[in-house]
């Protein structure tokens, strides 16, 4: 891959990347000039035009390349994600099998959803008419993915936008830009031509250029809730895909398996160093059931090792950066000012802060209202179904919630009143199959990914009538 689809040369400072664990240096990045906005988008126009006369066959394949290439090499992919994101090693390679699947979604998205029949002659004054509708490309999408899944977020915005026939312009985090310049590397050698891909690097200057620019006609955003009320103030007449957050909640009834909730729950809450979008942040449980889960929710959290991520036996790596671990500290000290009792945790090692639990949170609390994404979880007692699904709803941002009862009708019950965009039913918030749809009600989110929707929102419906007299 040259130069020039990666990044724009300039005079600017480049983008140093850290560790997050002990801030080694990683290497750097070439800072986008705002300014060559003009020069990214003509190449994005060649690019769209090159990928939307791609067959579909040849779409299917490149993804399909891509997926053999980054599982070839899994460990190189594995390690980049535990030095850039501090992911442990474990959690890192299921990331990168995931990015497989999500690459191989792509390529069967490519081959399959290509229309539908319309069935004219449904209709009294068109039974000499026939046709169908095709699913077309919308051309230039502008993806910006997190720091948190480097790997696969990135996958799930390049690979259903290649099945669909589409440009992109990338901006990754500038935290973790290394495992997205793989990926499109991997893309590239499988056989897409260059000009279909744009990485950019920057800041917020850079962002407006990207988004606001009139050929883009799409923005797939995943990130915070400021920045995408921001996008969206900004960004004009363009389609918006966002995904904002979550602040999940799960519930555990008393007829629960017991065993089967505390696991559940305790790796729902601090995977990947709790900064997931649908991990459990609120745990509420039911009264007659309160003391015993609690206790052994905390007996299992404290057993749980963080530190060095590269080792095979820990659970929980550092935050993003000191500072992102410095404002989760204070936010569970103010928490803890406003009456919230610690059960354990709450201990911090430069960006490594450890597992911590809280009880008796006020609700009036940021940490109970606002996506914490942290390794911070909150437990709260309730008596009926009814108080945990009003509990359960109080927040704005909703992606998941999870509910552990043995009764299918109390779980179909809580699955129809939450309101998320998807319940877990004897299982945590956190779960997620790249096939599904994915996203948020409420403040959470606009649109939904997992590769067939996404493929979906990326394209465009054509019809085709033919009448017949």
């Amino acid at each position: 891959m040259t130069a020039a689809n990666l990044h724009i040369t300039n005079n600017l400072i480049p983008i140093s990347v850290l560790s997050p664990y002990d801030g080694a240096p990683l290497g750097s990045v070439e800072t986008t000039d705002p300014a060559e906005i003009d020069r990214l988008l003509a190449t994005a126009r060649c690019g769209a035009e090159i990928s939307r006369n791609l067959p579909r066959h040849k779409r299917a394949s490149i993804l399909e390349g891509a997926a053999q290439i980054v599982e070839s090499r899994r460990d190189a992919f594995a390690q980049t994600i535990v030095r850039e994101a501090g992911k442990t090693i474990v959690q890192a390679r299921k990331e990168v099998l995931r990015c497989v699947n999500t690459l191989k979604l792509s390529a069967e998205e490519a081959k399959r959803n290509a229309g539908e029949i319309v069935p004219f002659d449904a209709y009294t004054g068109s039974e000499q008419r026939q046709g169908w509708f095709t699913r077309e490309p919308l051309g230039i999408i502008t993806a910006i993915t997190p720091y948190n899944d480097p790997l696969n977020l990135v996958a799930h915005k390049l690979g259903p936008a290649i099945a669909g026939g589409n440009a992109v312009l990338l901006k990754p985090s500038n935290l973790t830009p290394f495992s997205a310049i793989n990926l499109v590397e991997a893309l590239c050698e499988a056989g897409l031509p260059e000009e279909v891909i744009t990485v950019a690097h920057g800041d917020r200057e850079l962002v407006t250029a990207m988004i606001t620019a009139r050929e883009v006609r799409m923005i797939s955003f995943t990130g915070g809730f400021a920045t995408g009320e921001a996008i969206s103030r900004a960004a004009g007449l363009k389609k918006l895909a966002m995904e904002l957050g979550g602040n999940a909640p799960v519930i555990v009834m008393k007829d629960c398996d017991f065993d089967k909730a505390v696991e559940g729950c305790v790796s729902g809450a601090f995977w990947a160093a709790g900064q997931n979008c649908i991990g459990a942040q609120r745990i509420l449980v039911q009264a007659d059931l309160y003391d015993l889960f609690r206790d052994a929710f905390v007996v299992a959290t404290q057993k749980l090792k963080a530190g060095d991520p590269q080792r095979e036996d820990t659970d929980v790596g550092p935050m993003i950066s000191k500072q992102v671990a410095e404002r989760t500290e204070a936010a569970v000290n103010e928490a803890i000012a406003a009456g919230a009792k610690l059960l354990c945790g709450h201990r911090r090692e430069g960006s490594l802060y450890h597992p911590t639990v809280l009880e008796g949170t006020p609700l009036t609390c940021r940490l109970w209202h606002e996506e914490v994404f942290a390794p911070v979880v909150m437990l709260a007692p309730f008596d009926t179904l009814d108080d945990a699904i009003e509990m359960a709803n109080n927040p704005d941002y909703s992606l998941h919630a999870g509910i552990f009862t043995s009764n299918l009708n109390v779980a179909l019950e809580a699955a129809k009143r939450i309101e998320a965009g998807g319940v877990m039913i004897n299982d945590s918030s956190d779960y997620r199959f790249d096939a599904m749809p994915f996203g948020g009600f409420k403040y959470g989110s606009m649109g939904r990914e997992g590769v067939r929707f996404a493929y979906e929102d990326m394209t465009q419906p054509k019809v085709i009538c033919i009448n017949r007299k």
